[in-house]
């Protein structure tokens, strides 16, 4: 896949996703905007791909469908707004079956999704 092509993807999903009235509410509170703007996109963007490894890119991951919280660091915020919070949720908005480990392309995927819904926020919400 082209840079171009993964643009267009994020692009086409992130317009997507908020035909989802429960989606499209989500948005980061002043303090994760806060903490995102002081940590830097390359930390939160290492946050993004530890945070989608350890708690959903195993096959069965522990309490699937609870693991993912809904606040305390932006990219959990952006994990539910994505729909990339547990398995289930990735297998219906982005066809990556349950039931097998998620492999490194799908994982980095997924976190640049996280990672445009997060600078997207941030830019609709500047630092005042």
């Amino acid at each position: 896949m082209t840079a171009d092509d993964e643009q267009q993807w994020i692009a086409e999903t992130l317009a997507r996703l908020q035909h989802s009235a429960f989606r499209a509410k989500f948005v980061l509170t002043d303090k994760d905007r806060a903490y995102a703007r002081g940590k830097g996109k390359s930390t939160i963007d290492r946050h993004a791909h530890e945070m989608l490894r350890e708690r959903v890119g195993a096959a069965e991951p522990k309490n699937d469908g609870k693991q993912t919280p809904w606040r305390g660091h932006p990219v959990f915020t952006a994990q539910h707004a994505t729909a990339t919070c547990c398995r289930g949720c990735i297998e219906k908005w982005h066809h990556i079956p349950k039931g097998r480990e998620l492999t490194e392309a799908e994982v980095n995927r997924l976190a640049d999704l996280v990672m445009a819904w997060i600078e997207r926020d941030l830019i609709n919400h500047p630092a005042r």
